[in-house]
């Protein structure tokens, strides 16, 4: 199996046209993927959503800066030579004023990011990653939910 269709095997694509492309391999303390390279004898540990921009624009792995998701999720590795792509190239400055936009700095207002540690992120990535390696997308619903930062399994109100 060559290096792309082994590093696609761990993707589950999202039904609709605009979802995420989920990672199901491994995933690090800080809630993004990791994917392994073994080129020449060496070993090497990348991001998955950074491989993924690396296949779709065929640009060297080190010839792109800091990578966005425009959809906030660690482990989306939708990149697509197109307008659909959930990944960019940005910098810190437009990372900072996009977390900014998006009420997730640490002041943030959102409830979504107010006071959230990095564990918790992790947490999220892993229940995310373990539901579409377990199922797919085929339980779309505890994937929106856990993708909106809802525990699937609380009861619900009505």
């Amino acid at each position: 199996m060559d290096i792309a269709d082994r590093f696609w095997a761990k993707v589950a694509k999202g039904p609709a046209p605009g979802d995420c492309w989920l990672w199901t391999g491994a995933v690090s303390d800080d809630g993004y993927g990791r994917f392994t390279l073994n080129q020449g004898g060496q070993t090497q540990a990348v991001r998955p959503h950074r491989f993924a921009f690396h296949l779709a624009y065929g640009v060297d792995l080190d010839g792109f800066g800091a990578l966005m998701h425009d959809c906030d999720v660690p482990i989306c590795v939708r990149a697509t030579a197109g307008p659909d792509t959930h990944l960019w190239v940005g910098d810190a400055r437009l990372n900072m004023l996009d977390r900014l936009a998006k009420n997730r700095d640490t002041n943030g207002s959102n409830f979504r990011w107010r006071g959230l540690a990095r564990r918790h992120f992790a947490q999220q990535s892993r229940a995310l990653r373990d539901e579409v390696r377990a199922h797919g997308w085929n339980r779309e619903e505890r994937v929106r939910a856990i993708l909106a930062g809802a525990d699937p399994d609380a009861p619900t109100l009505f």
